[in-house]
């Protein structure tokens, strides 16, 4: 079960806009949804609001995700980037179809949470895989609107063929103090 409903890549990187722009020169990706969010989150460390810039993408049906930490508990993405290397992989994100029972199989795995948060119609938790698949695993649960949203794109042929800016202000919207654009 922690392995299904893979759906997204994730990377870390220094500078947002320079990754993008590696990413279209070196792999032909198309356009990103880009996303500015500041999101009350939990981590071991305490809570408080986590502040990224995150660009996502679909290449048919795989959503590439690229995360600049910016402020706030964002340790768990500013440890993995590294100055000399743009992009670095960071984690996969699983669907959630039932959150109480993914937090329970979590809990009775005694599986490690290392960042938790929400926002309006979407839940999302880290657990730590390193120690046997180098990375986090992501689960995310959202409502149907919200995965909607999420889904945008999917199917096609270059990342983001179908997002743009004004199908972002929908009125699903993230819910937090986000801002949307296209890159």
């Amino acid at each position: 079960m922690f392995l299904e409903q893979h759906y997204q890549n994730a990377y870390v990187t220094p500078n947002l806009d320079q990754a993008l722009a590696r990413l279209r020169a070196d792999y032909g990706t198309g356009d990103f949804m880009c996303i500015d969010a500041s999101i009350p989150v939990w981590t071991p460390g305490g809570e408080g609001v986590a502040t990224t810039r995150i660009a996502l993408g679909w290449v048919g049906d795989l959503q590439y995700e690229v995360i600049q930490p910016i402020s706030g508990p964002v340790g768990i993405y500013r440890d993995a980037v590294s100055e000399d290397q743009l992009l670095r992989f960071h984690h996969i994100a699983m669907r959630a179809a039932d959150w109480d029972r993914l937090r329970g199989d979590i809990d009775r795995q005694a599986r490690s949470i290392v960042y938790l948060g929400q926002t309006e119609g979407l839940k999302f938790l880290y657990v730590d895989a390193r120690d046997t698949l180098g990375h986090y695993l992501e689960y995310v649960w959202a409502t149907p609107e919200k995965w909607s949203l999420v889904m945008r794109g999917r199917g096609g042929t270059r990342a983001g063929s179908s997002f743009s800016h004004e199908a972002a202000h929908d009125g699903v919207g993230f819910g937090a103090d986000v801002s949307l654009g296209t890159v």
